[in-house]
């Protein structure tokens, strides 16, 4: 078998004897030597809980607005989360984009290199972030209008927004980017703890901003402060905990003026720009859910926005899964270990369609009360519950969706990672939702999810087994 790098082999001596040593030997111990399931279990454990923390404080927010029993707050916070997802999508751009670029590098043994992208994709997300700040600052009427702000809710959303992207978006940013960076080098516990204690900050600081120290009726303001600030610290905690990795760190140091390689730059991009694509894809899957939805009123608005939040769940484990898997595959593809490589994805896989069956169960026998959970209003929550029971239903073919993406970021084919995500929202989701509600009204609304990720599911299982077998024919050359 041919390594798919000339200096795949090459990386250990230039690891431990020719350049600086920039990765502890136990992470890569983890991409290596240790057994799968373990080294599986130890990057996405860290990830899992991050991406659970990430989603418990996002539906901290509505759980504690939902305490007023306002279904026009509560919109107006549901509104703000495709927003809000679009940070997360500049994240991905840079941090994913460069992270699996620097895993690849080292499994390549280029170890001056992958600190150079790693430098330019930290100093992308600020630029990235500043901008995007500056836009919603001057243009937030206009975006909140199109997204579906009614009289009632304006208010709620503009001050959501102005904390949470306007004051928020760059610590937010960066923060996301650090950890997809320390995950690319085996560092997911340090990625996992500093997602951990922003989401947690938020939880304890919600009730404090929104209850004690802003009046009544401020209760959005109060929500949007106190994720804000939790953001906040939890930047910096990342850039204490990459100080602490040490000098030699690819993450510390270098010169921020010298550039990748033209090589890597376009890598960055040409995986980055696919991840930040579906991030905002799906965020406009939402964004044309709530478009749809407030036709047939403010209470539905609530009740789907409030299903969207508790739908992520299985989906936000899904994607700890993935982004625990991806390093490791990147490492092993690019050093030639096709059946570590294999054998990492199989795990994978299953251990995620497992969570997304689990997710089902739950969400059938216990849809009322979790939604009762986040507003007191029994219209909202009898429409939620429906909701819910229909949308869970597509959570395995979701998994497999974006767990396909994930692969193709991790093998460095963007284009292909592109056109599975174009495929799923532009060709799939976003068309079907206009079909099944003219067809059905509502509740097609609610059942276009499964019925185009059935669809994508079938395409990219065809497109994966045409890339396997392509690889394996040139194992055999």
């Amino acid at each position: 078998m041919r390594p798919v790098f000339e200096n795949a082999w090459q990386r250990a001596d230039i690891i431990h004897t020719g350049e600086m040593m920039m990765v502890e030997s136990r992470n890569i111990q983890i991409f290596e030597k240790m057994p799968v399931a373990k080294a599986v279990s130890s990057m996405a454990v860290p990830t899992v809980i991050g991406q659970l923390i990430i989603l418990f404080y996002n539906m901290a927010d509505t759980f504690f607005v939902g305490q007023t029993n306002n279904p026009y707050m509560v919109a107006g916070a549901s509104l703000i989360l495709p927003v809000y997802n679009i940070s997360l999508a500049l994240a991905g751009l840079a941090g994913v984009g460069g992270g699996a670029l620097v895993s690849r590098l080292l499994g390549k043994g280029q170890m001056q290199e992958a600190r150079r992208v790693s430098n330019f994709s930290v100093c992308m997300a600020v630029g990235l972030a500043g901008m995007f700040s500056l836009i919603l600052l001057f243009f937030r009427r206009p975006i909140l209008s199109f997204l579906g702000a009614g009289s009632e809710t304006y208010r709620y959303a503009n001050e959501y927004a102005f904390c949470v992207i306007v004051l928020g978006g760059i610590p937010t940013v960066l923060s996301n980017t650090y950890a997809n960076l320390l995950r690319s080098i085996g560092e997911s516990k340090k990625a996992g703890v500093g997602i951990t204690l922003g989401g947690l900050l938020n939880v304890a600081l919600d009730p404090l901003f929104m209850f004690v120290l802003l009046p009544r009726g401020r209760e959005i303001l109060g929500a949007g402060l106190a994720t804000c600030l939790s953001n906040i610290i939890s930047c910096g905690y990342f850039l204490i905990a990459i100080r602490g990795l040490g000098p030699d760190s690819i993450l510390r140091g270098g010169n921020v003026r010298e550039l990748p390689a033209k090589a890597s730059i376009r890598s960055i991009f040409n995986v980055g720009i696919p991840s930040a694509l579906a991030t905002f894809l799906f965020d406009l899957d939402y964004i044309v859910i709530g478009r749809l939805m407030t036709a047939y009123g403010d209470v539905q608005m609530a009740a789907i926005g409030i299903v969207l939040k508790i739908e992520r769940l299985p989906l936000n484990i899904g994607i700890g899964i993935s982004q625990g898997m991806m390093p490791i595959v990147a490492y092993n593809y690019a050093s030639g270990n096709r059946k570590r490589m294999k054998d990492t994805i199989a795990f994978s896989r299953r251990v995620g369609i497992l969570c997304a069956v689990l997710s089902i169960l739950l969400y059938e026998v216990f849809a009322p009360g979790i939604t009762g959970l986040f507003i007191g209003d029994p219209g909202t929550v009898a429409l939620g519950t429906g909701f819910l029971r229909v949308r869970c239903l597509a959570t395995p073919f979701m998994f497999l969706s974006f767990f396909t993406v994930y692969l193709f970021n991790g093998f460095g084919k963007g284009r292909t990672a592109l056109f599975l995500g174009v495929l799923r929202w532009l060709v799939l989701n976003i068309p079907m939702l206009y079909l099944l509600n003219y067809a059905f009204g509502m509740y097609g609304i609610v059942w276009s999810q499964i019925a185009a990720d059935v669809v994508n599911v079938v395409v990219s299982v065809y497109v994966y087994w045409r890339f396997e077998r392509s690889l394996n024919r040139y194992e055999n050359k």
